[in-house]
Formats: C-alpha cells, structure tokens, sequence
C-alpha cells in the first residue's frame, strides 16, 4: 500500500474531452443476488463475481472494457501530438545515486526512451562504467523488474530480485561479480523481502510455496526468515525464524555492518513494529525481544561499539536517534543521541563518523550534520525547497551521496565530502525544458475542522488568477507516508500547456509526526477527506480555477481518497482519475496482503469501524441520478499489492 501510483499526467487534457463528448456504451454488466448481513444492515453486493481473477467470464469482461477504453483514447485526434512532446521531453539521460560495497561503486542509469534503468558498476568514480543488469533484457514485453539489489560485502556477488508483471511476488536471483555469470540460486515464492548477506549467504523472508493459482489474491500467511548459502538448493535453506502463532505477521531481515548482529523485523500492519536480535559470533545464542507491541517504530542503523543505533517514535511523535548498549538492552538504558524536537526526524544515515539528519520541515527538506555525541556541526546547504534522498555512505568512507529534486528541479546527483561539508555536482541531467519559467510557492489553507494544511501550488511565472486556469489537484494522505516536493516528467508537459499542478499534504501522512498521521486513520479517516476538499475549495477561491477546470488524482491510499471525495463532491470537480484504489472498504482486508491495512482504515468485522467504513467506502456511497465528474479508474490484475484494485471495474457499471 505504500507505493504511489505514477502519475500520467498526459491523459488529463483527454478526459477533459470526454466531459463534452457523447455518452460512452460500455458492455453490459450482470448482476448477482448476494447480500451481507453486518450487525444487522443488510449490503447488497451484485457485481461479487468480479472478484474471481481466475474466471474466464471475468477475464472476457476485462477485455470487452478495455477495448471500450481504447477505442475512445485512439480516437482523440490530439493524443499523437501528446505523445510525440512527452517523447522529446522523456529522452533524457537520468542517473541514481550511487552506492558503494564490496570495493566498488554502483548506481542506475536510463538513457533516453529505455522503459527500465540499468544498474552498473565501476571501480572508482573516474572508471568507466558497465553493465551489471540491464532489466530491458529480462523479458520480451518488459514486464519483469528489478525491485531490489544487495551486493555481498566481500565484492563477491549480488543477489537481486525482480517482479513479474507488476506483481509483489519476487524471485531472488544470485551473479557473480568478478565473472558476470548468473548462479543456479534461484529463490521463489519471495515477498515483502530484504536481502541481508552474511558470510557466503544471505537472509531472506517468503511464503510456502502454493500451486493452485491463487497467488494474486489469497491472503498471505506464515511469513518466515530463512537463510541461504551460496550455491545449495534453496530447498536446503535454514529456517531462521517464524511464528506460527501470529500468521499474518511479516518478517524482514538486517545484519550490522560488521555482521555480529542479525535484527529481525516483525510487523502486524503497514505501521509500527517490533525488534528481535541475534547474535551471530555466537552459534548457540538465542533471539533477545528488543522492542514489544506494534504502538511504535523502529530502524536500525548499525551497530557501533556496543550499541546499536536506532531511528524510533517511541515517546516522540516525530522521532528521534537513540543508542543502545547491546549488553543491558533494557529500556530504562536507552539514550537520546538527537533528541525529539519540533521537526520530523525522517532518516538518518553514519557517514565519516558523523550523523546526517535529514528533517521535514513544512514538508520539505532540512538536512543537518552531527558528531556521534550529538553535537551539531553544521548544515547541508540546498539549492531551493525541494526533497533530498538516497543519501549513502559509511562509517569508515567521508564521501557520501545523495540527491536533490523538487517540482522543477530534475534530480540531481551530489557527491558530499563529510569532513569539509563541501557538495559537488556529480550529475544533473539535460531535459529539453524551460525550467526558469516555472514557479513553486508553498501555501496553508484551514480544513473543515480549522486545522492548517499545507499545500505546495506550480505554474508558469506570471499566472492570471482568473478562475480559468486547467488544474490538477494531487494527493495521497495515508500510511504515515509524507508526500514531498518530487519531480515527473509527465508532469512538464501538463504545466507547459499552462495548467496548475497542487499538491496538498493532508492528515494521513506523515509530514508533521505521528498526531499528524493518526488524524487520518480509522474513526479520523473523514478529515484526509476533508482536508482534500478544503484544497479544492482554497484553489478556487483564490480563482486559479473552477469547478469546470478542476482535476482531481491518486493512486493507491490515493486512488480510495478521489473515490470518496467525488461521492461526498461531485459538483467540486470536472475530472476525477482514481488509480489502482481502495474501492470495497467492506472486503479489502479479505485479499492479499490487505489485512495488513486495518491498522490504517480499521475493519468491517468490527461494529463501530464497519459503520464509519461503510459511510465513505466509495462503491457503497455512489449515487444514482447525481451528475458525476468525469472518470478514469485505473486498476491492474497483477498489482497484489492494492487487493481492491479490482472493485474499481465496478465504478463504471455503477
């Protein structure tokens, strides 16, 4: 649930048509007879069928949409325009920020129109750089990924794992680094899985094996850590730990940068977790309980003489930098290192020996530096209000890097030198854009409740306020996730045509702490809703625009938010664009890894939470004879991830 959904922003200008074009004959939908009863309210749900993502029937109702779809987006006599600009403006050389293991140097790289980024390597910075894997290649259609990369510490090998189809299923595959070839390790029925090396092997977390083809939408249970050594069969792999009391738990692997200590992970939900910890030099050693319940969040960052250093919100809303002496690991011992302060602590990575803090502020970046003692040194200077990531380094290495973006600002690539507190550019890349005409400015409206929200608002230098002004209004607010200045590329071409691109911060998310975050979950759920439709309602007051030249999007957490919000407005919007959503608040927690979100919406099962679910869930709440805007739901059958994606088919037969 935490990924958010890519926004296509080159399709808006099209549904814009569509509000002025005839009526689109869609197939004809059937419907069964089935109703729930839920604490006495009975809830018809005709369209159940749908939910069988192995019926032929509904395999054929899929494909006579989609031709519907396509037929109508083929015959827009501008979308090749569309698509020759977006071409010109997206064949550009981007690059990651490299990462450096094992005595070499590592980053991503995607040239031009390539669909994937390829991962090279070099030696040194000034080396020329080589393929390492190129995704492009894994298959024909480009519809394999690569989702993550863990090279050995010892330069040996990288174990890597890739998706199939958009699917959260992965198979962990081995190469060895010093010839290129690929190793016979290969790992499936892999998910929500890090790869945490250790000596000639690597820790790892699946599910048992299942051959009945309901992978895509089974509730996953019994997630276990197991540990594989290089070239045995992965059906030798060592269980390292499990818990069959808790099935629907989910387990991750860590091990400190000196490989003494394996931190184990253990969630319930998408939010909070607790820590256990092994000793590795000690080959009878059991598993200690660090941390207990799901109320808090932690992250190691490494082990450093004796203690372990921690990332956490225990009793600090908007965290703090803890040690913790490895021989007394008891509560009443842990230590600030960066004491809870106004600013959301995000992350924090040791680099040199120092600490660099990275800090929300106002939902945008402040990044600062500190001694091991916690002293502030000094600051890292950013080019405007933006968004810094991908910081890496290590304790022993005093260059690091990370990169900068922002709304109009391409990521750019820095290599940062620790002890000067000196950044240079490593790499900026070339768009074939005027970014110098574009402007950022940050506002805060008041929600419906009075509380403040902010809302960051981009446009072309010199925009007349006139209410007539196309605009795109962006929003998530969920799962503790912030949403910061980031940079699209499909978003210049909607903001060279002189659209305005908003995007509002709601409760929800994590931009202001955990109060900030629990204001938008369960019982609170209303107010995200009622923060997005107070945007909308400061855009056009302002007179950027009107409710005939607003859109609206989101995707995911995102996608249940424009649900919801065009049910409650409808005459608020013109086009409304919800992708892979949360559509059935009733039965999302019955799929896949969606039990996993209760934490966030609450359950149907529970009778205060089924009434407050029930009065927002978007395919519960749609309304004949109201005039909605006009819509394109988005949703794939691989995305396991947002189990519901699927009730989104049922928007259009509504």
């Amino acid at each position: 649930m935490k990924k958010i959904a890519v926004v296509l922003i080159a399709f808006i200008p099209m549904v814009f048509i569509a509000c002025n074009s005839n009526r689109v004959k869609y197939p004809e939908t059937k419907k069964v007879d089935v109703v729930d009863n839920y604490f006495g309210t009975q809830v018809a749900d005709p369209y159940r069928w749908l939910e069988d993502d192995k019926s032929p029937e509904v395999a054929e109702w899929v494909k006579a949409q989609n031709e519907v779809t396509n037929n109508y987006l083929n015959s827009i006599p501008f979308r090749g325009i569309i698509k020759d600009r977006l071409s010109e403006i997206w064949n550009y050389t981007s690059t990651g920020t490299p990462f450096k293991e094992g005595g070499r140097y590592y980053f991503f790289r995607k040239d031009g129109l390539q669909n994937q980024s390829v991962l090279y390597t070099m030696e040194t910075l000034t080396s020329e750089p080589k393929v390492l894997l190129d995704p492009n290649t894994f298959s024909e259609d480009g519809t394999v990924a690569l989702s993550t990369i863990a090279p050995s510490r010892d330069g040996k090998y990288l174990a890597y794992a890739t998706n199939d189809g958009g699917s959260d299923w992965q198979k962990i595959s081995v190469i060895d680094l010093n010839t290129g070839n690929k190793l016979s390790d290969d790992i499936k029925w892999v998910k929500f899985s890090s790869i945490a090396w250790h000596k000639n092997g690597f820790f790892y977390s699946r599910y048992d094996a299942t051959d009945d083809g309901s992978e895509l939408s089974n509730i996953n249970k019994n997630h276990k850590v197991y540990y594989h050594k290089i070239g045995s069969s992965t059906e030798t792999d060592q269980l390292i730990f499990s818990n069959s009391q808790y099935p629907l738990r989910n387990y991750a692997a860590q091990v400190t940068e000196d490989e003494k200590y394996l931190i184990i992970y253990e969630t319930e939900s998408t939010y909070g977790n607790s820590i256990y910890i092994k000793n590795l030099s000690d080959p009878k050693g059991d598993f200690s309980q660090l941390t207990t319940g799901f109320e808090f969040e932690y992250s190691v960052l490494d082990h450093i003489k004796d203690h372990l250093i921690v990332l956490t919100n225990y009793k600090a809303p908007k965290y703090k930098l803890i040690k913790i002496n490895i021989n007394t690991l008891d509560v009443g011992n842990w230590r600030d290192l960066l004491p809870e302060r106004k600013d959301v602590l995000k992350s924090c990575a040791l680099i040199g020996g120092k600490v660099v803090a990275n800090y929300i502020v106002d939902a945008k970046s402040k990044v600062e530096v500190y001694s091991l003692e916690g002293e502030k040194l000094s600051d890292i200077e950013l080019p405007t209000l933006g968004t810094i990531g991908g910081i890496s380094g290590s304790m022993d290495d005093s260059i690091a890097f990370y990169n900068f973006s922002s709304f109009t600002v391409p990521s750019v690539v820095y290599k940062y030198n620790v002890e000067t507190n000196k950044s240079t550019e490593l790499f900026k890349p070339d768009i074939n854009f005027n970014f110098d005409d574009y402007e950022t400015k940050q506002v805060f409206y008041t929600s419906k409740d009075g509380t403040q929200v902010p809302m960051f608002i981009v446009h072309k230098k010199g925009l007349e306020l006139n209410a007539e002004n196309p605009t795109l209004l962006y929003g998530y607010g969920g799962f503790n996730q912030s949403i910061m200045p980031y940079f699209s590329t499909a978003r210049l071409l909607w903001l060279e045509k002189g659209g305005v691109f908003a995007l509002a911060n709601l409760r929800g998310g994590g931009e202001y702490g955990e109060n900030w975050y629990r204001a938008g979950t369960k019982l609170n759920k209303q107010n995200v809703f009622d923060d997005f439709i107070a945007a909308a309602e400061y855009l056009i007051k302002e007179r950027y625009t009107s409710p005939k030249k607003l859109a609206i999007q989101g995707g995911s957490n995102g996608g249940l938010l424009i649900g919801a919000v065009i049910n409650q407005r409808p005459d608020l919007f013109k086009v409304a664009i919800p992708q892979v959503g949360v559509m059935d608040m009733l039965r999302f927690h019955k799929f896949t890894i969606g039990w996993a979100w209760v934490n966030d919406y609450g359950s149907s099962e529970d009778s205060i939470q089924f009434l407050n679910l029930y009065r927002y869930s978007p395919i519960h709440n749609i309304q004949s004879g109201v005039k909605y805007p006009a819509i394109l739901v988005t949703t794939a059958d691989h995305d396991d991830s947002i189990c519901s994606g699927k009730f989104a088919w049922r928007w259009r037969i509504r």
